[in-house]
């Protein structure tokens, strides 16, 4: 324990220190950095696959499922998508220097709020090596130092991308230590992690419900997160039935196994009989197991009745929970009882009936005649994230660039003293 922690913490200055550096970058510099880095990253192609390949001969002794070795391989074409992706964010707008507000005060004094980095963010998460890239040149383009745990499944991998994108990006001016990983994947170096908070502004773990809980109790900063995906669909009796059917089938079978999938379909009580049966055979066909409640199951003899755990359950697969509800206040009730504030959707064609659901649904993102699967940074625009935050302080949603900075206030006068 001593050993991790007087390592982690040398860590954390090493970080704090290059965050100062980093906040003296221009976007110029910082862009030519991040192509340096995909560079170093397609250089060091033999090194990553040699890296991985002890990582998956690990996994296979562990008994990982095929599934879990799949996100864990890296090949050519993998490594090629990784060092793309960072000349991607090259190309993103830096939001650092962006001036949110403006003002004259009486005396003189003219004020700015301008964006500015948070500093230094530790980043711990699971399974996919890839990340280690995704949130170290996220945190990067916005003039942060990285620390990194990833888990122990995939520690080989990791190293080595932390290292090619350090050394690659060194050689066009990266600040040292602004890209650290812990060499550790014992338990303990989440605690000290967590607990750093003399060096550390914040903390975003990715993975895992019982990941996520064991880094909230124990972290001494703040914490972005999200813990389940329960995402609802609600359909209105005025809703397009077609459309209805089409964005449930999108939500719900385009990617099963993300948090941004349909978890709960809800369904007024005015269409339900002739509603349903036309869902369920599309779902049905698609492989999709579908649990009601009574009055759901009173209509399709194919549903599976309901347990109380269902209407809390993120399945991340083909199973659908349904129910019948008898107004649009009873569907709003049940998505703030039971949901993860994640993405619920209302389908209607009526415009005032839709804004009530807006304003009314305690959520991250709230939809209107569009697929849950719409809730991701890529599609938002803003062309990368690194997560998708049910916190309401200080980043709601997905997190882009903007999310990874903070603002300060630039005040400048003419020699202005208080009276």
């Amino acid at each position: 324990m001593s050993q991790i922690q007087e390592t982690v913490h040398q860590m954390g200055r090493q970080a704090r220190d290059a965050s100062y550096r980093l906040s003296q970058l221009s976007s110029d510099e910082k862009n030519a950095i991040l192509h340096a880095m995909a560079a170093g990253i397609r250089e060091s192609v033999p090194q990553l696959l040699k890296a991985n390949a002890l990582d998956l001969v690990a996994g296979e002794e562990k008994g990982l499922s095929s599934a879990m070795l799949d996100r864990l391989t890296l090949d050519k074409k993998r490594i090629e998508a990784m060092a793309e992706g960072i000349d991607q964010v090259a190309t993103l707008p830096d939001p650092v220097g962006q001036v949110l507000d403006q003002w004259d005060r009486p005396n003189g004094m003219s004020i700015e709020q301008v964006r500015v980095p948070i500093g230094t963010i530790g980043i711990i998460y699971e399974s996919r090596p890839n990340v280690t890239a995704d949130a170290a040149v996220l945190c990067f383009k916005t003039g942060n130092a990285t620390i990194l745990r990833g888990g122990s499944e995939a520690i080989h991998s990791n190293r080595a991308i932390a290292e090619a994108l350090q050394t690659g990006g060194a050689k066009a001016g990266l600040p040292d230590h602004t890209i650290q990983l812990i060499p550790f994947t014992d338990r303990e170096s989440v605690a000290v992690l967590a607990g750093m908070d003399k060096y550390l502004d914040l903390i975003i773990p990715r993975g895992g419900k019982g990941l996520i809980e064991t880094v909230v109790s124990l972290a001494r900063m703040p914490v972005i997160k999200h813990y389940d995906g329960i995402c609802h669909l609600y359909v209105d009796p005025e809703a397009d039935h077609e459309m209805a059917i089409n964005i449930a089938i999108n939500s719900k079978t385009q990617k099963p196994g993300v948090c941004n999938t349909l978890e709960t379909l809800l369904v007024h009580e005015k269409i339900a009989a002739e509603f349903l049966p036309k869902i369920s055979a599309a779902l049905v066909a698609r492989g999709v197991e579908i649990r009601g409640d009574e009055k759901t199951c009173g209509i399709l003899t194919e549903a599976i009745p309901a347990t109380e755990a269902d209407w809390e359950t993120e399945y991340l697969d083909l199973i659908l929970s349904v129910k019948v509800v008898g107004s649009l206040e009873e569907a709003v009730e049940h998505i703030n009882h039971y949901g993860s504030h994640h993405t619920d959707v209302i389908v209607s064609q009526n415009q005032v009936t839709a804004e009530k659901f807006l304003r009314a649904v305690d959520s991250a993102c709230v939809f209107h005649n569009v697929s849950t699967r719409f809730n991701d940074g890529g599609e938002f625009g803003f062309g990368a994230e690194i997560g998708i935050s049910t916190d309401k302080l200080h980043a709601r949603g997905p997190m882009g660039l903007r999310e990874l900075t903070s603002y300060q206030y630039r005040v400048r006068g003419t020699g202005q003293v208080k009276s």
